[in-house]
């Protein structure tokens, strides 16, 4: 069975050193894409702005600075309250977020309590698929059977 975890929060845009802008988003995790957090903010637009990256990113980012390219995550404080920020970079633009720790925090734990670190690989079966796809079938395997011709001509061959 799939499990999804969501959170609606509410993150702060960051326009300027005096200026930001409140927009609603969604954290959303599920346990059939492992590695992913993903995000989605919902803007003046007609539809979400959808961003998706690595769980770890996210996890690391509550506690020190990390990333690079496109997201970077790091937690600090903001008028005296702990904040984790978010800087995305995109050929749209740039965008500085800044997310209360507490609820993404506890968010996170929720996540990794239903895959904990190092398990994510399981979840999406590859060291079975792996198996399955390195296993010799009959026809792959030279040695499986007799291919040369018999010579009884009664038989056409193996």
């Amino acid at each position: 069975m799939k499990t999804v975890i969501e959170r609606e929060l509410e993150l702060k845009l960051v326009l300027s050193s005096s200026c930001s802008v409140v927009v609603p988003a969604q954290l959303r995790y599920s346990d059939d894409d492992p590695y992913a957090v993903h995000i989605s903010f919902h803007t003046d637009t007609p539809h979400p702005v959808h961003w998706t990256f690595a769980r770890d990113l996210l996890v690391e980012g509550v506690f020190r600075p990390c990333g690079h390219g496109d997201v970077r995550v790091w937690p600090t404080k903001v008028d005296g309250r702990n904040v984790v920020c978010m800087a995305l970079t995109s050929p749209d633009g740039d965008a500085l977020l800044e997310i209360p720790s507490a609820p993404i925090a506890a968010w996170l734990e929720r996540t990794l309590r239903v895959v904990p670190p190092g398990t994510e690989a399981e979840r999406l079966g590859v060291d079975d698929g792996l198996r399955l796809l390195l296993t010799p079938t009959p026809v792959d395997d030279p040695c499986a059977g007799d291919l040369r011709p018999s010579d009884d001509p009664g038989e056409t061959g193996a």
